[in-house]
């Protein structure tokens, strides 16, 4: 990248520019100008500042054509005005324009027919080095005929002081012009901002080729038998697919062309707090030279403190994914022969594992539940359901039924078999009961895995639906059927009444004339 193609950008009286340097080279520069510390494990530790995760209600997208007629407006996809954005871009361009910047130009996407070049252009070397882990590196020759399809201006510094005036929600902004493939990024450090950002971006673009673009999890089998799961945050995503038998295609973002799955991202960003190198090897394993760590504790040894959490709850590593070992080098799989949607249901009503029908599987893909524990600093013992649909709602410029009709037609193309599996609670809610076993939910993934799970009898639940196998290899019989888990039937009945009627309610949004689907009809009924 030259002078001219950053002063067509807008940028002026450019500093030095650090144009993909080495990983090597970022961490000097990283650790000189005092951005990161290192650890003893040889990875570089950043503090993000006051954000410690995305800012998702100061996120927009312009209103413009012809992308106005294909977002769906409302709380996840705010508009914002030409004149605006155009007025953020200027206060934007002003805080790079006299700077040392770095450039980083990376893929998104392992597939070639469906890849995008991305640009991102900022002040900090860390930010640089994140990108450098989460996208797909260009080779050399790549990068000399290396032409931007989007271009990302992270202006971190640059706080808008009129966003009252405005009418935004706070002096950050984080927007995208869809039509001149340009986003903007103000008032907040956090890297996630980023990758989410181009997650938002190949949520747009690829579904209106016809492509799928999910958020999920993948790894393949000796045998090259491709798995999905999709989970929301702490439904056990990252930790189910990392598995040293099957390779890894990627722990979070992905799309499904005519070609199968691809990775959008060349590494992984997963959660540390709590981590334990022997529950999660792997990940442990990874926090090595060139992994970048978020908002950790160290000791007076360089030692992280995976335990504390008193920056934030949220505390992340990225890593390029050739730090799995097991993985797959092209970052792509053939055309999925399982999908597993994971909920983590804190009152203890979903099965451990139970097979969808096609309709079933597009219902509770467009619910997207989990369910979270409300602050028991408090006193609260009550759970609280989350639903986001697809698994993603943050991130989905379109209808999300849109996904979930993609969805359909590619299970009945490629015959792929769906699963729920509950990671949450068994033997009654929280508080009650006690959080299903990863031995049991390893035993139930292992069994979709490698098909034994066809080899059992099924028996269809009430209100659910759901077709529920009688055995699996490892698991009690009576951890297969909630009802029989819990201690008082009466009880049981009454938070599975309960947990439908959230889902029944929370599904009027999708219940219109316009669908060609209803989606309604696979899930729970309740008798009158």
């Amino acid at each position: 990248m030259n002078l001219i193609e950053l002063e067509e950008l807008g940028l002026k009286n450019i500093g030095k520019i650090h144009r993909n340097l080495s990983y090597d080279e970022l961490i000097a520069h990283e650790l000189q100008k005092g951005e990161c510390s290192l650890t003893s494990s040889g990875a570089t530790t950043v503090d993000t500042g006051i954000f410690t995760g995305r800012s998702p209600k100061d996120k927009y997208f312009v209103d413009r054509e012809p992308s106005n007629k294909y977002v769906a407006w409302g709380k996840v996809n705010q508009k914002v005005s030409e004149e605006i954005f155009n007025e953020l871009l200027e206060l934007s361009r002003a805080e790079l324009s006299g700077k040392e910047l770095y450039i980083t130009d990376v893929f998104t996407g392992a597939s070639a027919a469906s890849k995008r070049s991305v640009r991102f252009i900022s002040e900090i070397a860390w930010q640089s080095h994140f990108v450098k882990n989460m996208f797909i590196r260009p080779t050399e020759s790549d990068l000399d005929v290396f032409k931007a399809d989007f271009t990302v201006l992270n202006a971190c510094k640059a706080v808008n002081k009129k966003w009252k005036e405005h009418g935004l929600n706070s002096e950050v902004f984080v927007m995208f012009d869809i039509e001149n493939n340009l986003a903007i990024i103000g008032g907040t450090w956090y890297g996630g901002e980023m990758k989410k950002g181009i997650f938002s971006m190949m949520n747009y673009w690829l579904p209106l080729e016809g492509k799928m673009a999910m958020h999920c999890s993948a790894n393949v089998g000796k045998d090259g038998d491709t798995a999905l799961f999709f989970g929301l945050s702490g439904t056990g995503k990252t930790t189910l697919s990392t598995d040293p038998h099957r390779a890894l295609i990627g722990d979070d973002e992905h799309g499904w062309d005519d070609h199968g799955i691809f990775n959008f991202e060349g590494g992984c960003y997963a959660k540390v707090i709590n981590l334990d190198a022997d529950n999660e090897p792997e990940i442990y394993g990874a926090i090595k030279r060139n992994a970048l760590l978020e908002n950790v504790v160290l000791n007076d040894n360089g030692e992280v403190d995976y335990k504390n959490g008193s920056k934030t709850e949220n505390t992340r590593v990225s890593y390029p994914i050739d730090h799995i070992e097991n993985h797959t080098p092209d970052l792509m799989g053939g055309h999925p022969n399982n999908i597993i949607f994971l909920s983590a249901d804190a009152f203890g009503v979903l099965p451990p594992v139970s097979k969808l029908t096609k309709e079933q599987a597009m219902y509770y893909f467009l619910s997207g539940y989990t369910a979270k524990v409300a602050g028991t600093e408090r006193g609260i013992t009550e759970p609280v359901a989350t639903f986001s649909s697809c698994f993603g709602e943050a991130f989905l410029p379109l209808n999300p039924t849109v996904y979930a009709k993609l969805l359909g037609e590619k299970i009945d193309q490629h015959d792929v078999h769906v699963y729920l599996v509950n990671t949450g609670w068994t033997g009654g809610a929280y508080g009650v009961g006690k959080r299903m076993s990863i031995k049991d939910t390893r035993a139930c993934i292992h069994a979709v895995l490698d098909g034994s799970i066809h080899n059992s009898e099924f028996r269809t639940t009430k209100v659910f639906g759901f077709s529920v196998p009688n055995s699996i290899n490892g698991v009690d019989s009576k951890v297969l059927f909630p009802r029989e888990a819990w201690a008082d039937e009466w009880e049981y009945e009454k938070a599975r009444d309960k947990l439908a009627q959230m889902f029944i309610d929370n599904f009027h949004k999708y219940e219109t004339a316009s669908h060609e689907f209803d989606y309604s009809a696979a899930g729970p009924k309740l008798e009158a």
